[in-house]
Formats: C-alpha cells, sequence, structure tokens
C-alpha cells in the first residue's frame, strides 16, 4: 500500500511527496481508517515505527478551519524534546495548509507561551505540567477541543504526571475522540483507559517487548566502569563507521561524568543532555548532533522517547537500565523505519539480571563478543564498586525507665506539694514563733 491509497487530502499527499514518503509503516496503516472513524484508539508499537505520523496524518486529514482559532487538537507528551518532536512533524506535513501548532512544556518563561496562545492556534503540543498551568490561569480554554491524543503515556504517569492528566482529560469536552500511543501497556494505563476512553480498539503493530529486526545487537562483559571507559575509547579511536552516536547511562551524575572523561580526549566531539540541563543547553546538544558537530552523546533514558535524530549509527548501552522496557526504547534511536543499526551493550556482574530480564522480554538472546585487543582491563573501582565492609548492626538497649518515671533531681522543699491540712493557730505559730491568741475584749 502507498500513501496515495489512504483517504489523504492533496497538500498532505504533497507534503509526503517533498519528504520522500510513499509507503506507509505498519502502525500508520493500520491505524488510519480506524482514527478516520471516530473511534478511540490504543496503538501500540515500538520507537522508530512511526507511531507520529500514525496519528497525525488522520487527525490533519480530518482538521477543519475555525473562525474562533481555539485549540481543536491537543497532544499530549512527557518531555520538552518531544514537543518540539511533534511540532517539527506538523510543520513537515502542513507546508500547503494554512494552520497553526503551538508548543509548551515546562523549564521555560511561562508568560512568552502564554501570549503565544493567547493569539490562538490549531494544534497544541504539550507537556502535562504547563498545559494545565496554562488552563488555570486562563490562558487557554479546551472547551473547543474534539481530539486528544496521549502520546507515550506510560513514560508520562513515570515522571509523575498522573494528577495533572487526569485534571486535563477532566476539564476537556465529554464528546471527544480519544487516542492513546505508547510502546508498552501498564496495567495503570489500562486503568485509564478503563475510566476515560469509550470502548477503544486496540491496535498492535508489533508485540511489546519485540525488538526491531533492522538492529544488530551485542554484548561485551567487561569487570567496572573504568575498563567501560577504556572499551569506549578504544571504539571512538578505532571504529571509523560510529559517525552518531547516542550513549546511554544509567544517572544524570555519572553522566556528567562520564562527558568530562570524554571530553578531556576528544575535545569538541561529546556532548551531553539530562534533565538537570536548562533548556536551551538541551536543545543546543540535539542541534549539534543532528548537523554532525557532535559525534557523541550521553543521555540517560528520559531523551529515549523524547530525541528524534536521522540516522544514529550506533546506540551504546553504557549501564543496562534496571527496567527491561526501556532498553527497548533505548536501542529503537537507531535502525529508524528501513535503516540499519547497531546496539551495543557494556555488561558488569552486577547487570547480569537486568540482561536476563530484557532477553526474557525480547525473547532473543544478546551476542557476546570478546573484548578488542588493545583495551585495557582497570583494577581501579569506583567508590560505588569497592567491596563495602561488613559491620554486624547491634541494636542499642534504652535503659528502662524507673517506677514513676523518675526526675533529673530532687525538687525543693517548698516544691514539694503534700495534702496536710494546717489549721490557722498553727499557721500562725510558724509565722510569729508563738501562738496567737486574739486579747480579750475591754469592757
Amino acid at each position: 500500500m502507498t500513501f496515495s491509497e489512504l483517504n489523504l487530502s492533496k497538500p498532505l499527499l504533497r507534503a509526503l511527496d517533498d519528504l520522500g514518503l510513499h509507503t506507509p509503516t505498519t502502525i500508520q496503516q493500520k491505524v488510519f481508517s480506524v482514527i478516520m472513524s471516530g473511534r478511540d484508539v490504543c496503538g501500540i508499537a515500538q520507537t522508530g515505527t512511526g507511531k507520529t505520523y500514525a496519528y497525525l496524518l488522520p487527525c490533519l486529514r480530518q482538521l477543519t478551519w475555525s473562525k474562533t482559532r481555539a485549540p481543536q487538537l491537543l497532544i499530549l507528551v512527557p518531555t520538552r524534546e518531544l514537543v518540539a518532536q511533534v511540532v517539527q512533524s506538523i510543520k513537515e506535513l502542513t507546508p500547503y495548509l494554512t494552520l497553526q501548532a503551538v508548543g509548551v512544556y515546562g523549564g521555560v518563561n511561562i508568560n512568552t507561551q502564554r501570549l503565544e496562545v493567547e493569539n490562538g492556534m490549531d494544534i497544541v503540543v504539550a507537556t502535562p505540567g504547563r498545559l494545565y498551568d496554562l488552563v488555570l490561569s486562563g490562558s487557554l480554554r479546551l472547551n473547543g477541543i474534539k481530539k486528544v491524543v496521549i502520546d507515550e503515556v506510560d513514560e508520562m504517569l513515570n515522571l509523575g504526571f498522573r494528577t495533572q492528566l487526569i485534571n486535563i482529560l477532566d476539564l476537556l469536552p465529554v464528546k471527544r475522540q480519544n487516542l492513546l500511543f505508547s510502546a508498552t501497556i501498564t496495567e495503570e494505563v489500562e486503568a485509564l483507559m478503563g475510566t476515560y476512553f469509550n470502548g477503544p480498539e486496540r491496535i498492535e503493530a508489533a508485540p511489546a517487548g519485540t525488538p526491531v529486526e533492522t538492529i544488530d545487537q551485542k554484548a561485551y562483559e567487561v569487570p567496572n566502569f573504568n575498563t567501560k571507559v577504556n572499551l569506549l575509547e578504544w571504539f571512538f579511536r578505532m571504529d571509523k563507521e560510529m559517525t552518531k552516536v547516542l550513549i546511554f547511562v544509567a544517572t544524570k551524575q555519572l553522566a556528567d561524568e562520564l562527558f568530562e572523561r570524554l571530553a578531556e580526549n576528544f575535545p569538541g566531539l561529546v556532548g551531553v543532555i539530562h534533565s538537570n540541563k536548562d533548556q536551551n543547553y538541551r536543545f543546543n546538544t540535539i542541534n549539534k548532533f543532528k548537523s554532525g558537530e557532535y559525534h557523541w552523546v550521553i543521555a540517560t533514558d528520559i531523551v529515549a522517547r523524547g530525541l528524534d535524530v536521522a540516522e544514529v549509527s550506533h546506540v551504546i548501552n553504557f549501564d543496562l537500565p534496571d527496567a527491561a522496557e526501556n532498553y527497548i526504547h533505548r536501542i529503537g534511536r537507531t535502525g529508524r523505519v528501513d535503516r540499519k543499526g547497531i546496539a551495543i551493550s557494556f555488561i558488569t556482574e552486577k547487570e547480569r539480571p537486568y540482561r536476563e530480564a530484557i532477553e526474557k522480554l525480547m525473547n532473543l538472546s544478546i551476542l557476546n563478543v570478546s573484548l578488542p585487543e588493545g583495551v585495557e582491563i582497570s583494577t581501579v573501582l569506583t567508590e560505588d564498586e569497592k567491596p563495602k565492609p561488613f559491620v554486624k548492626a547491634i541494636p542499642l538497649k534504652m535503659p528502662k525507665p524507673e517506677e514513676g518515671g523518675g526526675a533529673f533531681h530532687e525538687k525543693k522543699e517548698k516544691n514539694k506539694k503534700v495534702n496536710v491540712v494546717v489549721s490557722k493557730a498553727e499557721r500562725m505559730k510558724q509565722k510569729y514563733g508563738k501562738p496567737k491568741t486574739r486579747r480579750a475584749k475591754r469592757k
């Protein structure tokens, strides 16, 4: 099937022609007619299989011109990078259409975005937190929304957007079409669909966890962090095919540490991106990676779903993810659509359980490869890798309180309370030193 066989308008077909796209991917072909019918949809497909165009094409086909300039289509995504990616995809598909898409996300001045949405738009692409802030401020009204798309909903929930997402769905018009797309469907996502969707049709382009066929996967077993760094540097020096490489690490702190090590030996060729970096830094890093100025970019898992860079030659798992599904998202950054890709994993003894979980999810064994000659096997361990001395924890026994609670000191005599009835005559004797009697009355 080709795009010309779908019920697309001429402006959309011309745009696809300009992009050199003629054949829809599996997910694009399967969901098109269902979305056009108006039914709610739950689309399941791996990263890199064209999910964005899968929902954009039918939604743009049905978008109508409106005098009010109120948004008709709402697209919710988990990260700032994914907002920018979806807005860019809309621009690519609409050079021959008169419509406006606005992207809003956190981490930048809200007043600038408030002015932009108040000018009106046809499509709003947003992260849940910033969208909800704009709605509460009165700058954005959602009563004209006809379709809502929730992209990468499982990652959205992982990032803590559950409350904002539910609040937004409660504010939307009851009469709307709901579209949900993700690579994995969790129990929490199922519960969300059960509450807010109307009998969604589940469309699965590939079972969750199926590895992309165009990706060659292999693994190197290494003893420690410093050997991983040595192996990585060997690849950069010896493998000339590594022209555009994404390196995934476990934490933001580790990303910065690895960047410092590599930038020293490869100045100007390596970048780093994670959620602690400000927005301009993140976008600049992505742009330099796309242009080829940076050959390698170090990233955390949050970027795995929000970074769309063409022709990524290799994905390197410097650390294996503890969630097996994240491995699928990571390697999906290479081998996009019909291109070949290579995924390499560095695995320590501690990470073997993660590997087993990944292989079980994929129902596929990752090929082991011997370390290349010339890679130094380091014996220097990081503080986290050094064995911790075993110290037996001895519980402290607190002394039992004395009867009645016990005081730190004896009370002063005058502060001791004794319930003794003292007669007036006795009080007079204590005061004057002798009994005090009344005088006889004078006659």
